[in-house]
């Protein structure tokens, strides 16, 4: 697809309100990593209220769509939109409208209310890129959404295991609960990925205050690095990645996420939404080489899901980036921006 070169007004650089861009949640976690004075200037630098046309333009290209919703109970989701390139649009900097409808028995059908939070990533996997946009719903109807966004940042490509989607509308299946116990076949499809999609949320996700919403991010690493610690439990490793610590913040200020697994090969989904905590421990991270932190989440609620319109991918070409017993990963480019190297940690 040939997009448009863009003729729009450039995006104002850095975060422009006397708040800052992070919640007390996500603050707590950089302080504990002693890089809390940094972050905040990196973050001012590099967040912003509005998109750059580079953000929106990946966004109008994007074959998929991850998104993350809250329900009425407080419950996360994380769900994906599958659709031709272009079935998402940017009117304005200040906003996305999804052509779209959620798949059939997916939450987020009954979470897109007008003023509802939601977290959107655009990822890119055969390339790499990704984006993320966190704001509010501003309206819907029969066919389409919109999305009014309140932060707008990019991501490194790091952890993302590259594959390129191919469209099979043809695969059908049935929707299930599978209750908060991991059935042997679920425990399989954990333990051999090498992606999720988590979705998480501030203690005030639904306040409008500066910083606090809902987000929804991509985690990457080798197969197995998701652990199966228990008959309802998993757990994950957080390695070092772009300093601003969202999903980890959001689970020390409010423990609700969802995940979301999704087998490209299959291809085959599973959610699981429940409680997380952060672990920190010698114990918990030796079983994860390189963790910053592990992520232990206990599930109530398993749900295997059909694989309609997930789209096919063959083997992926795994990141460089994962740390492993014997290799170091190479440095992050992103960590060399002239936005960003002034304010890094040394």
């Amino acid at each position: 697809m040939t997009l448009a070169v863009r003729r729009s007004q450039r995006a104002a650089p850095g975060w422009r309100h006397p708040g800052s861009p992070f919640h007390p949640g996500e603050q707590r976690v950089q302080s504990y990593l002693g890089v809390r004075e940094q972050v905040e200037r990196a973050g001012r630098n590099g967040i912003r209220d509005e998109m750059p046309d580079q953000h929106r333009e990946l966004f109008e290209a994007l074959p998929l769509l991850v998104l993350g919703s809250m329900d009425d109970a407080g419950r996360l989701w994380a769900s994906i939109l599958p659709g031709p390139p272009g079935f998402v649009r940017s009117p304005t900097s200040r906003s996305l409208i999804v052509t779209a409808q959620p798949l059939a028995g997916d939450p987020l059908a009954r979470n897109l209310l007008r003023g509802a939070a939601l977290g959107l990533l655009g990822i890119q996997l055969e390339t790499r890129r990704r984006n993320r946009a966190n704001g509010r719903v501003s309206a819907r109807d029969a066919h389409s959404f919109s999305v009014q966004v309140e932060q707008s940042f990019g991501n490194c490509k790091q952890y993302i295991q590259a594959r390129e989607p191919t469209f099979d509308p043809a695969l059908l299946g049935a929707i299930g609960a599978e209750g908060a116990r991991l059935s042997a076949p679920a425990s399989a499809l954990l333990t051999r990925s090498d992606t999720l999609f988590i979705a998480s949320a501030s203690a005030a996700a639904t306040s409008g205050i500066d910083g606090e919403g809902v987000d929804v991010s991509h985690r990457g690493g080798r197969p197995g690095f998701v652990r199966v610690s228990g008959p309802g439990e998993l757990e994950f490793p957080s390695y070092d990645g772009n300093g601003q610590f969202r999903s980890l913040g959001n689970v020390l200020a409010n423990p609700a996420v969802g995940l979301l697994f999704i087998d490209f090969e299959s291809p085959r989904r599973l959610r699981v939404n429940g409680l997380a905590t952060l672990l920190d421990d010698a114990q918990a991270l030796s079983r994860h080489h390189g963790a910053q932190l592990v992520v232990r989440v206990r599930a109530e609620r398993i749900f295997p899901n059909c694989p309609r319109y997930i789209h096919r991918s063959g083997g992926a070409e795994l990141s460089a980036d994962v740390p492993r017993p014997g290799h170091e990963p190479p440095a992050a480019k992103w960590k060399s921006m002239a936005i960003v190297a002034d304010v890094l940690p040394r």
